[in-house]
């Protein structure tokens, strides 16, 4: 199967969680800093991205 996204050919499935991670968080940061969600939204959103990483 071609994923189409020549970057992410070689990176194992680890690699690609962890940037997949990285991304969400920028994510919510920028909203945090931007106040489109508050630290509690941004908080909560973090603790359950992390939790939902650590289950994969």
């Amino acid at each position: 199967m071609e994923s189409g996204n020549k970057a992410w050919d070689h990176l194992t499935y680890r690699e690609k969680n962890h940037r997949l991670y990285l991304e969400q968080k920028e994510t919510l940061d920028r909203f945090l800093e931007t106040g489109a969600i508050t630290k509690a939204q941004h908080d909560k959103s973090l603790h359950d991205l992390k939790e939902k990483m650590n289950e994969e």
